[in-house]
């Protein structure tokens, strides 16, 4: 399997490496040409969305992810997505995805009839690591970050 991960922002290395390390064939997408490579799962990571939205338009990758993505034909990638192309979306990726943002006006793919929240558990700064201790197991390495949150599908 050939999996494209968006590598225009965000934590695309680390899906990169884990993947890679499943044994899955990957491809960074970081300019539009690299969207003609054919592939058959998709990772949008976790990162910005906004700077990723907007790297998005700059590198003149929207239009063609949204509209004529490539994968074995020209069938646009939100079909694709619609009859089971895998994807694989953390926290900027599925604001990515959602077709309604609670609190805020943009729509960037609109894949998924979700409803969701930006930065629902607070701004970035208030992102923190801690230690816990859980029952039967010890000491747990915490990070609690802001996140979006789905309010309805």
């Amino acid at each position: 399997m050939k999996i494209g991960i968006l590598a225009v922002q965000g934590a695309f290395a680390e899906h990169k490496a884990k993947l890679e390390k499943l044994g899955a064939q990957c491809i960074e997408l970081r300019k539009r040409e690299d969207l003609d490579g054919g592939f058959d799962g998709l990772v949008l990571p976790g990162g910005e969305s906004t700077v990723q939205g907007k790297l998005l338009r700059e590198l003149d990758m929207f239009q063609p992810m949204k509209f004529a993505f490539r994968n074995a034909g020209t069938q646009p990638m939100k079909e694709k997505i619609e009859v089971g192309m895998p994807v694989l979306a953390t926290c900027a990726g599925l604001i990515l995805l959602a077709d309604h943002l609670s609190n805020d006006e943009h729509v960037y793919f609109g894949t998924m009839p979700v409803t969701v929240k930006r930065n629902a558990y607070g701004r970035q700064l208030g992102s923190f690591h801690t230690i816990q201790e859980m029952k039967g197991m010890g000491e747990v390495p915490m990070t609690f970050i802001r996140a979006p949150y789905i309010e309805k599908c």
